[in-house]
């Protein structure tokens, strides 16, 4: 039997752990049912990984294709997913393993973004000449993640009319999300909007809503507007079932089993996750949790 595992990022928002659940229930009519198709999370909410690896096997899989519902490449799909792969393997010898790409950048997330665009009642082809787009990521300590989310501001700026068009992140790094507006204002806007590129709502999610009143009171004389997260976007199911069917038909572009990098990286990168983390970085030097620290007393003072 084949089986389709995704694994969510994880959140200590009950809602955000819902709506992964709900978001993969919705795209089970995109399979046959001899597919079996189940959800796991990374941390902060159960299964883990390797519980729902083992819960497909109870069931009777003997492929097992993992797929990350991740938008950027980060150490999460870069070491600890694939070393809970590596100890399936070692407990599973007689089970193939796909291992899925997450989601990258993907030209059908602009789609998604435009449409959180749209939905604020912005007008993409003749936006405000003083109208400014916060792209605003999660951020962390993996620089190819972080780079990623200014490549996406850039194409974003490509498809759309918007005069200014910034990234920033709500923590781990630099630029965070005051500095961002900051620079935007400095750019001339008299209008920001914020566009979360987050996946499903959370902890950070909800912390940015109460941060805009905080915003406007700061800044008085801009107008300020929040666009939606990429929640039940169709577009997101039609990334995800791509990846799905690039991993079952052995396509996958980007193969950690076999990267001499990550197996090196495994002796210095401590992958199981404990449930009394705040964030989504582990093992990193304390330079980063010092940057996040600093972002979280930025967002307590606004």
């Amino acid at each position: 039997m084949k089986a389709i595992l995704f694994i969510g990022h994880g959140s200590k928002d009950r809602e955000g752990n819902d709506q992964v659940r709900q978001f993969i229930e919705a795209m089970r009519k995109n399979w046959d049912d001899s597919i079996l198709v189940q959800t796991c999370f990374l941390e902060f909410e159960k299964p883990t990984v390797n519980q729902g690896i083992d819960v497909c096997i109870e069931k009777g899989a003997d492929h097992i294709v993992v797929i990350p519902i991740m938008l950027l490449q980060a150490g999460h799909s870069k070491i600890h997913i694939p070393a809970a792969i590596d100890e399936a393997k070692k407990k599973y010898p007689e089970v193939q393993f796909t291992y899925g790409r997450p989601i990258g950048v993907h030209e059908e997330t602009f789609e998604i973004l435009k449409t959180r665009l749209i939905e604020i009642e912005e007008n993409l082809e003749n936006p405000g000449p003083d109208t400014a787009v916060l792209l605003l990521g999660r951020g962390g300590s993996d620089p190819d993640a972080n780079s990623d989310l200014y490549k996406i501001a850039r194409l974003l700026w490509e498809k759309t009319n918007y005069p200014i068009l910034e990234p920033a992140f709500m923590g781990v790094t630099n630029p965070l999300v005051n500095e961002g507006i900051e620079r935007c204002i400095k750019l001339g806007a008299k209008k920001v909007i914020i566009l979360p590129y987050f996946l499903f709502t959370g902890i950070l999610i909800k912390r940015l809503e109460e941060m805009m009143v905080l915003f406007q009171q700061q800044y008085p004389d801009v107008e300020f507007k929040l666009g939606g997260y990429f929640g039940y976007h169709p577009k997101l199911q039609t990334i995800l079932v791509e990846r799905v069917e690039e991993a079952f038909q052995g396509e996958v572009k980007m193969n950690c089993d076999t990267c001499q990098y990550r197996l090196d990286a495994m002796e210095h990168v401590h992958h199981h996750h404990h449930h009394d983390h705040d964030h989504e970085h582990h093992g990193h030097d304390h330079h980063h949790h010092d940057h996040e620290l600093e972002g979280q007393k930025a967002g307590e003072r606004r």
